[in-house]
């Protein structure tokens, strides 16, 4: 009788230990419950061609980053982490050089114009993906994910989340400059 009253507990306890081990490990940044490998990784990034969220008589298409190293960043208004991330993008863009080509996903366009207008442009180009269809040929799960294409046009990494400066020291940095030709 006193082993079926521990079961409970042990279950408790198993249960328990378990969460705070991927909690640890979460922490560590050695799991990330958002990854999804991508299929994509290595292959030709998906041609678009659909409106500028700033200039709607322009089109955003990919193909006029041929020849530079660039990264794409899916964000959304509706998305916190995007506003938490979009300083250090405006960084990577000014102070680095970065190409970043924006995807405002999701999105009221005007909701994503005031975005741009009140914290600045880090992007190129935007593009308005009211739709979700260039997300969804990308393989976007969630907001933010950030891609990096090399010059010829394959994509070489995938991250999700927001990139902050460890994150661009750990995981883009050392790409784009290998990518780049860089020492």
């Amino acid at each position: 009788m006193k082993a079926k009253a521990l079961i409970p507990l042990v279950l408790f306890l198993l249960l328990a230990g378990l969460f705070f081990f991927t909690l640890k490990k979460i922490n560590q940044g050695e799991y990330n419950p958002r990854h999804v490998p991508s299929p994509f990784i290595g292959k030709q990034a998906p041609a678009f061609s659909i409106p500028d969220l700033l200039q709607p008589g322009k089109k955003v298409d990919p193909a006029a980053m041929r020849g530079k190293v660039w990264l794409m960043n899916v964000w959304g208004t509706w998305c916190p982490e995007c506003w938490r991330e979009h300083g250090y993008l405006l960084h990577l863009a000014k102070d680095k050089g970065v190409n970043i080509v924006g995807v405002d996903w999701r999105d009221d366009p005007a909701k994503g114009r005031e975005m741009i207008a009140k914290l600045g442009n880090p992007f190129l180009m935007i593009a308005d993906d009211q739709a979700g269809n260039v997300a969804i040929d990308w393989g976007v799960y969630g907001a933010p994910e950030t891609f990096v294409v090399d010059k010829q046009g394959i994509i070489r990494l995938k991250y999700e989340g927001a990139i902050n400066e460890d994150v661009w020291r750990e995981r883009f940095e050392p790409l784009v400059r290998q990518l780049e030709g860089q020492p």
